[in-house]
């Protein structure tokens, strides 16, 4: 099967990566519009490098179209991949509004062809054994989930990340990973509370927190950074009636479990997870890959994909306008605002239909 990335950047590059090793995959180029960038990655993988997305598919004719470019140009390349009958893999988020991620999904279902995100927590081997555990009721009822995700402040082509309208903040470009997760895990999101450094002088420094209230009742407390000075790290804690799940990336990759005993004077057991040969990127493109050979559902739709999208702007919107957001209400105010033809961009609407906040460095 043929693939080309678009896109050399650290994503480009890890996905790119990925389909040069992976059996029944031709890796056929590589797009980026600074060339030389393109060439260096494609000359070590031992592909072609192209600044223009239709001198590839001319001369390859590609099956796939990975799209690991700014999030604000994922429409573009989405739609165009589509019209042209290609499969379409894409990286998180979807896209920047919710307009945008829903214009991507019906131009790939009317044309046809699938439509992968690259949620990617969902498969990552410790964050899999914990949701498995929930689904299996191994920890009772489950009250309380802590998430964290960060590292230091990222840097981009034209520095995009530090632009909101570009990247959505950490909130809509890192903190999705943790927001699908608990929708993953326990379903709906019902309401969400967030507050970050957004509208301050940051000094390329990011933090936020958000509280998410599922459907189910539980309550997920998510914190994402930029402001580590070197590294990156993720934990997770869940806890329910039963036993508790804990991970953290600096402890190593083993998921620590504790279960209530079955009888009095027992106690629980640590239940290490052994580290996959496979990186979670290899593994979730080789899914998508197999899906479109097989035309199965893929673990991650572009359903999950939305719906995390969805989350991250509700949680955005709180953060602007310094209110909790009830997401169904949220939801129709954002359709509503489209259906009148006013931009919304993942913002909140007064009860007297007044746009509130705004984009705001």
């Amino acid at each position: 099967m043929k693939v080309v990335v678009i896109g050399a950047g650290t994503m480009g590059s890890t996905h790119s990566q990925a389909y040069a090793h992976m059996p029944g995959v031709e890796l056929v180029g590589i797009v980026d519009i600074r060339l030389e960038v393109a060439e260096a990655l494609a000359q070590s993988l031992g592909t072609w490098a192209y600044t223009r997305l239709e001198d590839v598919l001319a001369a390859e004719d590609p099956q796939v179209v990975d799209v690991c470019v700014p999030t604000h140009l994922h429409k573009a390349y989405v739609l165009q991949a589509a019209a042209l009958g290609k499969q379409v893999v894409c990286e998180k988020p979807l896209a920047r509004t919710l307009a945008d991620a829903r214009e991507m999904i019906d131009a790939c279902t009317a044309a046809g062809v699938g439509l992968y995100v690259g949620q990617v927590v969902r498969f990552f081997p410790e964050y899999q054994q914990a949701q498995r555990m929930v689904r299996e009721g191994q920890l009772g009822r489950v009250g309380t989930t802590r998430l964290t995700r960060g590292g230091g402040y990222p840097n981009g082509w034209n520095d995009w990340y530090s632009q909101v309208g570009s990247s959505g903040s950490l909130v809509v470009d890192l903190m999705i990973h943790d927001f699908d997760f608990v929708r993953w895990c326990f379903g709906d999101v019902q309401r969400v509370y967030g507050k970050s450094l957004l509208g301050r002088e940051t000094n390329r420094l990011d933090h936020a927190f958000a509280s998410l209230r599922c459907k189910n009742g539980v309550i997920a407390h998510v914190s994402g950074t930029w402001a580590y000075p070197e590294g990156f790290g993720t934990s997770l804690e869940i806890a329910g009636m039963e036993g508790m799940v804990q991970y953290s990336s600096t402890d190593g990759p083993s998921v620590h479990t504790l279960v209530r005993a079955q009888k009095a004077g027992e106690k629980g057991v640590a239940i290490p997870a052994s580290p996959l040969v496979k990186s979670p990127y290899y593994l979730e493109l080789e899914h998508f890959i197999d899906c479109i050979r097989t035309g199965a559902s893929p673990v991650v739709t572009a359903a999950d994909a939305y719906a995390a999208l969805e989350i991250s702007l509700a949680v955005l919107a709180s953060i602007q306008t310094g209110q909790p957001i009830d997401v169904e209400m949220w939801r129709k105010q954002q359709a509503e605002g489209l259906v009148e033809g006013r931009k919304t961009d993942g913002l909140i609407f007064s009860a007297k239909a007044q746009q509130v906040g705004g984009e705001q460095r």
